[in-house]
């Protein structure tokens, strides 16, 4: 389907962007349904899907590196904060579920919305696995405490489906849960990135730069990998068709949950930094229960944050659960995703979540072969299909009225996307860019159901010819060829 339509008979304003959720009011900004949320439990969905256990296991993949980590931290906060803007700016441009998947259809067509959303569900589910590596690290603080390979493999499966049936039972109990586990999690970390900063040693950070490259590679590396600790900001605008008045409250919750997660992110890093020896944190498979051990002596401090991350790596992937099963679904009802993905019961895009948690279950056990590697190829590999989307939405975020602004965030979200893909890694963008390109069948597929051979042209109907009805083409080839044969008259 085109991005560009004609006027109709009544003059109103061609439309762009794909069709309003099945349900939604046609104002966004009035209505108000039984299937839809406020700011706060918008503002939960954005914090949720951003904090999950990937917090509690970062501090273990960025010791390599060193405090030297710290610094790339916070350069990325800066360019999470310009995407947050960017996104926070676009759903009031865009309306609609599907968050970058609609902001680049809307500007570069049918196969730009086909590449955002094919890479965006990829990040959805390859995230969704690592986010449930990092939470079997905190569910073994209780159990499996030996890291056996195939009860960690089990204890993964349940951290994968129990979110899936949450979701599955209906929009209102994914909300309620959202907030709750939201407020579980947020205390205790905010504790730890406040009261912890009192108990900090100096030398427990070890060297500046641990990683044995320069400090430019160190701080581009440990960048990549903190990236996927902000890799959920724009939750908010991927379900803005489930928001009440979502040109207000996607930009508010997009903001402030990365406020909030950064806050929380930077201290809480530190903090674990100041604890632990730089030695025992990269052997570590839960870092905060190790740093609370550490400030209050004994176990019951760290089992106490365990809780806190088992709580908070569900309440994530219950969060991205909803994100995995919207963006596709938005897509497919504009029949830039297989059909299947647009099923709905009760609301609830049953097909997208149940085939993505398949997948991510598949990823998960395959990957298996020890925390630290697991995790941070993961966490790569999400980070590689998450910078497609953001690249194209940076692209998208520029706007005539103020456009000097724009162009400053833009072009801060931009530069951002393309340092942390360089960042990346060899591997990981060897493995991303492949599962991308896998796309490029599917959507030849679907563009051939849709006897479509290129993009869709809307001819206004002014420039069609009336062909008579009695006129074969043959009749119409055999005058184009007398008209070219015979000569041109001049005008005297």
């Amino acid at each position: 389907m085109s991005t560009t339509a004609r006027n109709d008979d009544t003059g109103a304003p061609p439309q762009s962007g794909p069709p309003p959720l099945e349900g939604r009011p046609e104002d966004p900004g009035k209505a108000v349904n039984k299937g839809m949320f406020g700011l706060p439990t918008a503002t939960a969905l954005v914090i949720g899907s951003v904090i999950g256990t990937g917090v509690f296991a970062l501090p273990t993949a960025l010791a390599p590196y060193g405090p030297i980590s710290l610094v790339a931290f916070v350069l990325v906060t800066i360019g999470a904060l310009a995407l947050a803007f960017t996104f926070g700016a676009l759903s009031k441009r865009v309306p609609g579920s599907g968050g970058p998947y609609v902001y680049a259809r809307d500007a570069f067509g049918d196969f730009g919305g086909f590449l955002n959303a094919w890479s965006y569900w990829i990040t959805a589910w390859a995230g969704n696995a690592a986010i449930v590596v990092a939470w079997v690290g905190y569910v073994e603080v209780f159990w499996n405490t030996g890291h056996t390979k195939l009860w960690s493999i089990v204890i993964a499966m349940f951290g994968l489906w129990i979110p899936a049936v949450i979701n599955l039972s209906g929009v209102r109990n994914m909300a309620v849960t959202q907030i709750v586990t939201t407020i579980l999690k947020f205390i205790p970390l905010l504790f730890m990135a406040t009261v912890g900063l009192l108990f900090i040693k100096s030398a427990n950070f070890g060297a500046f730069n641990a990683s044995g490259t320069s400090m430019g590679s160190a701080i581009s590396a440990a960048a990549a990998i903190a990236l996927f600790s902000y890799i959920g900001i724009e939750t908010a605008s991927v379900a803005a068709g489930r928001v009440r008045n979502p040109k207000r409250n996607v930009a508010r919750a997009t903001v402030l949950g990365t406020i909030g997660c950064a806050v929380v992110y930077i201290l809480g890093t530190l903090t674990v930094f100041g604890t632990v020896s730089n030695a025992a944190l990269q052997k570590s498979t839960a870092p905060f229960t190790d740093s609370a051990n550490a400030i209050f002596g004994g176990q019951w401090a760290g089992k106490a944050v365990a809780v806190a991350a088992i709580v908070s790596g569900l309440g994530a992937l219950i969060g991205w659960t909803l994100v995995v099963g919207e963006m596709p679904m938005a897509a497919a009802k504009d029949k830039l995703f297989p059909s299947a993905f647009a099923r709905t019961r009760r609301g609830i895009p049953v097909f997208g979540i149940v085939s993505s948690t398949l997948l991510a279950s598949v990823l998960t056990a395959v990957s298996y072969t020890r925390f630290q590697r697991v995790f941070t190829t993961l966490v790569l590999l999400s980070v590689v299909t998450v910078v497609i989307p953001y690249l194209f939405s940076a692209g998208r975020a520029t706007n005539w009225p103020h456009l000097v602004r724009d162009c400053g965030v833009s072009g801060v979200a931009l530069a951002f996307s393309f340092w942390s893909l360089a960042g990346s890694g060899y591997q990981a963008v060897y493995y991303g860019l492949f599962c991308i390109l896998l796309g490029l069948p599917v959507y030849i597929w679907l563009k051939v159901g849709r006897k479509e051979y290129g993009e869709s042209l809307v001819i206004p109907a002014d420039d069609i010819p009336v062909v008579h009805p009695n006129i074969t083409p043959r009749d119409v080839a055999v005058a184009d060829t007398d008209e070219a044969d015979s000569p041109v008259e001049e005008t005297p």
